[in-house]
């Protein structure tokens, strides 16, 4: 069902029927229905307080960690590329960013001010929301390690503040108040060298670079590490490295990615991911659980 809305009261940039194939990191995907990017905070309280509350929602940032299947997503699209990128320093030591803040951004500001404890979102391919959503982390570094309030809103329009203590946060996962999606981060930050900082910056992006195939298509990491391992280290056991299933194709740099080698669908991408994990489980007994987020219908 495409929303009743009143397109001349919003300010944003509305797309019906939008790929997003052009809008992830995999390159794959059906189209959503409608796909809206809100020009600011006013501009998104205005579309939800707007939009049908039976109609299907889906938040995304920088398209990476998402598989969109190939029958695409029957629901609005919020995209934050772009907009919601508004930061400023708070006290001290603390950083306010929105939601829509690309990570290896908001590790440049810190360091940039002369502050350290987030280097590690350098090496992270989203935004500030997404690693809220799933507690991402790299090279040592986890999101909520540094949070010390959020900022959430309802497809209500509705804004409400949380610390911590309101959700369950594990690795790679996030549970908190249903029906709400994060909005902004407040990050306690540590006095330091910023300019050793801005160093490991550059030294993470680099090795990143040199184990990770950054310049092809992919979503991150697709598995999560299992307890005491690391599921690259299994999947390359299960002599799955290099292993091809039409367009996709498990990384010869790092087992852990799957890449489009330029044909990839969606279909192909999923039915990779459990023929890896059928591989994994039968060789070592292992089973890889998946940190991708995965949306929309099967064509």
């Amino acid at each position: 069902m495409m929303p009743a809305l009143d397109q001349q009261s919003l300010r944003g940039e509305m797309r019906f029927n939008e790929p997003l194939s052009q809008h992830t990191t995999w390159r794959v995907g059906g189209p959503a229905s409608c796909f809206y990017r809100p020009a600011d905070r006013e501009d998104l309280v205005a579309f939800l307080t707007q939009l049908d509350r039976d109609e299907p929602l889906f938040w995304l940032g920088l398209g990476s960690n998402l598989l969109v299947r190939d029958g695409g997503f029957r629901g609005t699209v919020i995209a934050t590329k772009g907009t919601l990128v508004a930061s400023e320093w708070r006290g001290d030591r603390l950083l306010y960013a929105e939601a829509g803040l690309a990570c290896a951004k908001v590790a440049r500001l810190a360091a940039r001010a002369g502050l350290c404890g987030v280097e590690f979102l350098a090496g992270i391919p989203g935004t500030l929301g997404g690693a809220l959503a799933m507690n991402a982390g790299a090279f040592g570094g986890e999101t909520w390690e540094r949070v010390v309030r959020v900022e959430t809103i309802d497809r209500y329009g509705e804004v409400r503040d949380h610390e911590p203590g309101d959700f369950e946060i594990g690795y790679r996962q996030v549970n908190g108040p249903a029906g709400e999606w994060f909005l902004a981060a407040e990050l306690q930050l540590e006095a330091g060298d910023g300019e050793a900082a801005q160093h490991r910056i550059k030294a993470l992006l680099e090795r990143r670079g040199a184990t990770q195939p950054t310049n092809q298509p992919s979503c991150g990491s697709v598995f999560r590490n299992p307890p005491g391992d690391f599921a690259a280290r299994l999947i390359e056991s299960a002599g799955l490295k290099g292993r091809r299933l039409g367009g996709a194709q498990v990384s010869e740099k790092h087992a852990n990615f799957i890449i489009n080698t330029g044909s990839a669908t969606a279909k192909d991408i999923e039915l990779l991911i459990a023929e890896v994990q059928r591989e994994v489980a039968a060789r070592s007994g292992v089973e890889l659980v998946t940190e991708v987020h995965r949306i929309g219908e099967a064509r």
